[in-house]
């Protein structure tokens, strides 16, 4: 896409500075998604998992894929772990899977063409990307091909910058405006948004739909859900059923992983090189992680930090036949208020103790936020005793683990993958993973 046609009513001399800092990283890096086959996957949530199901299932099948997500970016095999061989310059540059470390799903845009450029020197043949609506708001994906665009869903998040849910839809939609194909989740009420913008003619040639409740092209029945994943058939017209399985669990990944079934099949790939590649993905880093350190109770932690994300984990593990629900989450300072108190009633209304605590507080008070996220979970019906405000994540998880009982279950939401935690004075060295590891092995 050229600037004149990025911008409407483009002249020479009002150029948004976004485009002119992506244009000129364009040409330091030369360009590096050109004749890379580009898989960019949109929405709400779910973009990092079904970025991580599309990657493993084309490494998988033997193709070069890597992929730059919000957990890690790289993962380009090396020659020896796939049958194709690339050329002697390519093999010195294979990169590995390297934990993303920036608060930033879509990198700015030079380091996002450095990796791009590492990618490609790897002898990697497409490249899956997570795209926000930050980024694509910003221009920072202006220039590289889009072959396949995927939409996963679309729930009200970061209104603090887009300011109306309209323009927040309208900003995902712009990776559909270029792509040559699109996939769209038929469910979302705003599939039609998507729709127009890679078909604006209406020729259903270009896009595909995918569903459970409705009738996509590609639709998912006899769905089977279990603590150690999900399994289903996914039925497409004219084409034979596929057995789909995956390692990760909860009702969202039918749907992460139906999105990557729809891609495979677009690229040509054979029935069982999806099957096979889809169930080959064993987690994704902060997302539904479960950690073992021989308690007698589940810890989850997951990244959950929108009201649709906060329900799909609930609705994955709730009801607890075995014990209590205990949640532990916080909020965002300086990010969208609106939801903090109705993600505070949805965790009211599954937990049977909540425990707030600190996010990314940034330089908002994280009283105030812990107060808007308490009013949410008493409107669900909690009780004081119920309710606990501890603003050291740390020590709160450390209290939540020491309150669990044997067949209890504990959520950490809200942070997940993240190394950092976001505070007045800046960022601080901190893992939910990793602090949660140390804690139960210590309690344990």
């Amino acid at each position: 896409m050229s600037i004149k046609d990025a911008i409407p009513g483009y002249n020479t001399l009002v150029i948004p500075y976004h485009i002119i800092g992506t244009e000129l990283s364009g040409l330091k890096y030369r360009h590096p998604a050109k004749n890379l086959r580009v898989i960019g996957v949109t929405g709400t949530n779910g973009k990092t998992t079904t970025c991580f199901m599309i990657w493993k299932m084309l490494n998988h099948a033997g193709l070069r894929a890597g992929l730059i997500t919000t957990v890690a970016w790289g993962g380009v095999p090396t020659p020896d772990e796939e049958s194709n061989t690339p050329s002697e310059e390519a093999m010195r540059f294979a990169v590995p899977l390297h934990k993303q470390v920036e608060h930033m799903t879509t990198p700015k845009v030079s380091t996002l063409n450095k990796r791009i450029r590492a990618i490609k020197k790897a002898g990697a043949e497409f490249l899956v990307l997570e795209v926000t609506s930050h980024a694509l708001a910003q221009y920072r994906t202006l220039g590289i091909p889009i072959e396949i665009a995927v939409m996963t869903n679309v729930t009200h998040e970061h209104l603090d910058y887009h300011k109306t849910f309209d323009r927040y839809v309208k900003a995902k939609t712009k990776l559909f405006k270029d792509a040559k194909f699109g996939i769209i989740n038929l469910d979302d009420p705003s599939w039609q948004e998507f729709k127009h913008a890679i078909s604006p003619d209406g020729n259903s040639n270009k896009y595909n739909t995918y569903s459970i409740e409705n009738h996509g092209d590609f639709e998912a029945v006899k769905i089977q859900l279990s603590p150690e994943g999900v399994r289903y058939k996914a039925r497409s017209e004219g084409q034979p059923t596929l057995e789909i399985r995956t390692k990760i669990p909860g009702k969202f990944n039918v749907y992460n992983s139906l999105a990557a079934v729809a891609v495979g099949r677009k690229l040509g790939l054979e029935d069982e090189q999806i099957e096979q590649g889809i169930y080959a993905l064993d987690n994704v880093e902060g997302r539904m992680n479960r950690v073992e350190a021989g308690q007698n109770f589940g810890v989850i932690v997951d990244f959950a930090h929108t009201p649709d994300a906060f329900q799909k984990v609930y609705d994955s593990v709730y009801p607890n036949p075995n014990g209590r629900i205990i949640s532990l989450f916080g909020g965002a300072g300086r990010r969208d208020e609106s939801t903090r108190e109705s993600r505070g009633e949805i965790a009211g209304k599954y937990s049977d103790l909540c425990i707030i605590t600190e996010d990314d507080s940034r330089d908002e008070d994280p009283e105030k936020i812990a107060e808007m996220f308490k009013n949410g979970c008493k409107k669900a019906g909690l009780l004081d005793d119920q309710i606990i405000i501890d603003l050291d994540r740390e020590h709160a998880i450390k209290r939540a683990l020491e309150e669990a009982k044997s067949g209890d279950l504990v959520l950490i939401l809200g942070k997940g993958h993240e190394k950092t935690i976001l505070r007045a004075d800046g960022p601080h060295a901190f893992e939910d993973l990793e602090v949660t590891k140390r804690l139960l092995k210590q309690l344990i």
